[in-house]
């Protein structure tokens, strides 16, 4: 029998998929390296809609967290590996080894390509399916929850907040090191600084916990919070990018980006007004019965929306503006990816390749 569903996140789970998607629809907008802004268009474009979608993967962490955190007491590692594992790892590979395969068909690698690709899956994700780079720090999530379950069955407020405001310093490392340079012990010999052990996404799950567990706000409030953090968030993700993406100035993704890294302190800000507002949905609506569905078949479209987007994509963007052209892009990936997820679900066994 199913578990009772928690309503805003499934809400939570079908937005963060779609923003996943116009991350990428944004990214097709790119020019060559070295000169990644062709105009003052797409500047300002790609910083609104690519930078408004940096808190998908934040989101997704938090959501499983919520979720998970902290283990029931008597749950098994072994139990929980294999559930989790199960379900994620089998469709994985499979679309790992589609997205090797499917591209020789259309020439748009060769089969020598598609088969080093293949060889090289149990190291890493293939070129071609360069979005499955989130199952890996996923995965590591997932291993890391159980270690973590007994500290948060009795962690204080006050604790929690002590981890939280040292990943909150650590977020702010990519800015340091560009501007000021090497800091807490950061050399080339050592890129473990005195915070490493505090950074990175384990820093998302325990803010879904403390979230869950110790903030108590009435409703007014949460909204209150949750969109000024948003506003600030999005506000200074945005003019991370937007001054520095200069066209016709020699750019590299690693510059333009910093301030789209997930664990950076504006992504941070960003993530916990948007996870704080849909807290604040609270009971289903009419809408509710296709938003489930769509939670559930997140994963699947998550999966396979690669393939979907780079049809659309050429379809579309020679007919309309970029401005009308991303989420356009967006939403036909969408609704193509959850619509043909919904059909391969009607297979016996789907769910060994869509979750």
């Amino acid at each position: 029998m199913e578990k009772e569903r928690i309503i805003f996140l499934d809400w939570l789970r079908v937005f963060a998929c779609l923003l996943v998607i116009m991350v990428h629809a944004s990214e097709t907008f790119y020019g060559p390296e070295g000169n990644l802004i062709l105009s003052q268009e797409h500047r300002l474009w790609i910083g609104i809609w690519d930078g408004l979608s940096r808190i998908s993967v934040p989101l997704f962490m938090m959501c499983s967290a919520y979720l998970l955190l902290p283990l029931n007491e008597g749950t098994s590692w072994s139990h929980f590996f294999k559930r989790r594992f199960n379900r994620t790892v089998p469709p994985m590979a499979f679309f790992m080894v589609l997205y090797c395969l499917i591209p020789p068909l259309f020439g748009t690698i060769t089969w020598e390509e598609a088969l080093k690709m293949l060889v090289y899956i149990p190291a890493n994700f293939p070129a071609t399916a360069v979005h499955l780079w989130f199952m890996y720090p996923l995965l590591g999530m997932y291993m890391l929850i159980p270690i973590l379950s007994p500290w948060l069955r009795t962690a204080t407020a006050k604790q929690e907040r002590f981890f939280l405001l040292l990943w909150a310093l650590s977020t702010c490392l990519p800015y340091i090191n560009r501007w000021v340079g090497e800091v807490w012990g950061q050399c080339w010999w050592n890129q473990y600084d005195m915070l490493f052990s505090f950074s990175g996404y384990p820093g998302y799950l325990i803010l879904a916990h403390y979230i869950k567990k110790h903030i108590n706000w009435e409703r007014r409030r949460r909204l209150a919070i949750g969109f000024a953090s948003l506003f600030i968030g999005w506000l200074s993700t945005f003019l991370s990018f937007y001054l520095q993406a200069v066209p016709g100035t020699s750019s590299t993704f690693i510059e333009i980006e910093i301030g789209w890294c997930f664990c950076t302190l504006n992504c941070v800000i960003f993530s916990f007004g948007a996870f704080l507002l849909f807290t604040c949905i609270e009971k289903p609506c009419r809408l509710y019965p296709i938003v489930h569905d769509i939670s559930k078949h997140s994963y699947g479209m998550y999966l396979m929306h690669m393939f979907w987007l780079l049809l659309w994509a050429e379809t579309l963007t020679p007919l309309m503006p970029i401005s009308l052209a991303i989420p356009a892009i967006t939403i036909s990936t969408y609704i193509s990816s959850y619509l043909t997820t919904r059909l391969l679900a009607l297979i016996p066994g789907s769910k060994w390749i869509l979750g």
